[in-house]
C-alpha cells in the first residue's frame, strides 16, 4: 500500500513519548487517540493506535492512514487544510496541525455570508486538488483560523476522485458540498440564490441515496 513510508517523518516515538503532548480525543475501541503534539517550534496532530486492538493497528490503521496522508500530500499548498503528514511508525501518524478555534465552540456571528463564501471556496479547492472530505456536514471538523478564515481538518475519510467516472466524481463533490451548502440554508438561506439551492438539494438527496456513506465518513 503506497504512502506508508516513514520518509519525511519529522520526529520518532521517542520524542513523541517523552515530549509536551496534551490528549484531544481518547476515542473508542476502532479509533485512534488523537494528540496535540509540541516539537521544535511546531504544533502537529498526532493519531495513535497503539493502545487499540492487533486487528485494528494491523488492518484497519493501516487502511486509514493511507488515505489521510494521499489526501494531504494532494493538498499540499492549498491555504487551509493541513498540508503536512508523515507515518510515525507502524501505529501512528502526524499531520500538521492548524491552530484555530473549532467552529462547534465559535459563536453563531462568526457565520457570516462572506466565511460561508470561503468555506464554499475552500471546498471547491479541495475538490479540484482530486479529494472529497466526505466528513464536513457537521462543525467538528471546521476549524476558524487566526487569520478569520475557514479550515478543513481530518481528511481521514477523504477520497481520491482521480480517474473516477466524471459521473461519480460529480455526485460526491455535490454530495461534500451539501454540508456547506447546509451550513448556508441554516445561518443565511435568504443569500443562497437558486444555484446553491438545487446543490444544496441535490446533495441532501444523493446523500440519503448513498448507502455506503457510513464507510467515507460519519453520518451527522
Amino acid at each position: 500500500m503506497p504512502g506508508l513510508a516513514s520518509s519525511g517523518r519529522v520526529f520518532t516515538r521517542e520524542d513523541f513519548e517523552s515530549g509536551s503532548r496534551t490528549l484531544l480525543r481518547e476515542g473508542r475501541m476502532a479509533n485512534a487517540c488523537v494528540y496535540r503534539f509540541r516539537y521544535r517550534g511546531e504544533e502537529w496532530t498526532v493519531k495513535d493506535f497503539s493502545t487499540r486492538p492487533w486487528w485494528v493497528r494491523k488492518i484497519l490503521a493501516p487502511i486509514l492512514f493511507w488515505r489521510e496522508l494521499r489526501a494531504v500530500r494532494r493538498l499540499a499548498g492549498i491555504e487551509g487544510v493541513p498540508s503536512r503528514g508523515f507515518r510515525l511508525d507502524a501505529a501512528a501518524i502526524a499531520i500538521q496541525y492548524l491552530p484555530g478555534t473549532s467552529l462547534s465552540k465559535s459563536p453563531r456571528s462568526t457565520m457570516t455570508v462572506e466565511f460561508l463564501k470561503e468555506m464554499e471556496d475552500l471546498m471547491t479547492r479541495i475538490h479540484q486538488a482530486g479529494i472529497v472530505h466526505l466528513d464536513a456536514r457537521g462543525t467538528g471538523n471546521w476549524v476558524v483560523l487566526s487569520n478569520g478564515k475557514p479550515g478543513l481538518i481530518d481528511f481521514q475519510a477523504g477520497v481520491c476522485t482521480v480517474g473516477l467516472p466524471k459521473g461519480l466524481r460529480k455526485v460526491l463533490e455535490d454530495i461534500d458540498m451539501s454540508g456547506v451548502l447546509k451550513k448556508w440554508n441554516e445561518f443565511h438561506p435568504e443569500a443562497m440564490g437558486p444555484e446553491r439551492i438545487a446543490r444544496f438539494e441535490r446533495g441532501t438527496k444523493l446523500r440519503k441515496l448513498w448507502r455506503i456513506r457510513g464507510y467515507f465518513g460519519k453520518r451527522k
